[in-house]
């Protein structure tokens, strides 16, 4: 059973590892190298998908923008740029066509490059159609600027506290109010074990006496 435990301790925490680092905000620096607009049919992966910009029906199948960059690095990385509104994750972006606006003015070539800070949450998986989701776009002196992701730090500090804080109260609870029970019910265990030894030990004793 010790096995069972650990095997499902690991996987809670890994599910929730997965998914903070899908949902909490990354920082990538890059060059961009075009801007499009395409019709979409979500299908499967449409859970990765954000929805339509503010004020537009909800469809499976709609107009998506995308921003094409060349990573620092010199991969090449394609992000969506939807609308998140009041769903999650919680960033409230309604702006996705002021960012489309901003990243047309931020395209440039190789020969003179215009180095950008893209912030995304989300991750590319091209077998499965996954975009990660920019959520704001702002130029950088150079490909080796360094960004310190301060506002995943402070979500992870607040989600840590939060965590911290229901364990204490989940100890404390435990301790006044389940721990006494299951000591009680413990007890009346052993006392009802007790009274039952003590009764067969008298009959055997009655059997005894009577031969």
């Amino acid at each position: 059973m010790s096995y069972v435990k650990w095997i499902a301790i690991i996987l809670f925490w890994g599910f929730v590892a997965l998914f903070l680092l899908y949902t909490l905000p990354q920082n990538d620096i890059a060059r961009v190298t075009d801007t499009y607009e395409k019709r979409m049919d979500l299908g499967n992966n449409s859970m990765f998908w954000a929805r339509p910009e503010a004020g537009s029906s909800s469809s499976t199948s709609r107009d998506v923008f995308f921003i094409q960059t060349r990573l620092a690095n010199g991969d090449v990385m394609v992000y969506r740029n939807e609308d998140t509104g009041w769903g999650w994750p919680p960033y409230f972006k309604f702006d996705s066509s002021n960012l489309q606006a901003e990243a047309v003015d931020f395209k440039s070539t190789a020969a003179e490059p215009q180095w950008v800070a893209i912030t995304h949450y989300g991750a590319r998986f091209e077998f499965l159609t996954i975009f990660p989701n920019a959520l704001s776009i702002r130029p950088v002196e150079g490909p080796d600027v360094r960004i310190i992701p301060w506002k995943a730090i402070i979500i992870l500090i607040i989600l840590a506290a939060i965590f911290w804080a229901l364990y204490v109260r989940w100890r404390r609870f435990r301790h006044n109010r389940i721990d006494p029970v299951i000591d009680e019910i413990a007890d009346g265990i052993d006392d009802a074990g007790h009274s039952l030894a003590e009764k067969r030990r008298s009959l055997k004793d009655w059997f005894r006496g009577s031969k």
